[in-house]
């Protein structure tokens, strides 16, 4: 049953690639836990950036449409997907929402996935990079803990650094941890909050524009 799900689930990240490349337009996969930042993140990106990129989002949550007003609050066209209790968004799910958006107002579209360090990370959604983020508040042993988002991440990032005073977090072994499992992550150092290290995240999100969407 769960190789049938993981076919089926690959088989529409398959047609999200060809769907994304239709419209000239990639996708990242935000995954982190609950009350790491996210969509504080997504809320300051949006007003950061300003009309440099038009972002479009898809928020994963299990109930509420609290996340989707905050961002279309910001600024950003947004919709909310509830799983009603599953821990992760599947490729079928996305591939609905992506079609209620208008992608030819959108530069990049951002999922941000339901709270959880585990499920997201097991399920293709046809982006083209996953993006891990870690809060400093969470501990410096989640990289070894739940190794297959750390694993698969093209960006790692790290929030609530304003923080490192006042937490016990070891950067030296979180960044050796990171290391010891992926060596080419690109890690943000930020605080959505105050604002520190958003200028790079910003620059690299401009960037993202010209990722290749493969077909």
């Amino acid at each position: 049953v769960l190789t049938n799900l993981m076919a089926a689930n690959d088989d529409f990240a398959a047609q999200i690639r060809v769907y994304l490349n239709a419209h000239h337009v990639p996708m990242l996969n935000l995954i982190g836990g609950p009350g790491c930042g996210k969509t504080t993140l997504l809320e300051e990106t949006i007003l950061g950036i300003g009309e440099d990129v038009r972002l479009a989002v898809i928020e994963g949550d299990i109930a509420t449409p609290r996340d989707a007003e905050r961002i279309a609050q910001a600024g950003a066209e947004s919709i909310q997907i509830n799983t009603n209790g599953s821990c992760h968004l599947d490729a079928n799910l996305v591939l609905r929402a992506l079609e209620a958006l208008d992608l030819a107002r959108a530069d990049l579209v951002v999922v941000e996935n339901v709270g959880n360090l585990v499920c997201p990370a097991e399920f293709d959604i046809g982006e083209q990079a996953k993006v891990g983020m870690l809060s400093v508040t969470e501990g410096d042993d989640k990289v070894l803990k739940y190794p297959l988002l750390f694993r698969e991440a093209k960006v790692v990032i790290l929030n609530k650094v304003d923080l490192l005073p006042y937490v016990r977090f070891d950067k030296t072994r979180f960044y050796q941890d990171l290391a010891q499992i992926n060596g080419t992550a690109h890690v943000f150092e930020i605080s959505a909050t105050t604002g520190e290290g958003m200028d790079v995240w910003f620059d690299w999100i401009r960037k993202c524009t010209h990722i290749s969407v493969p077909a």
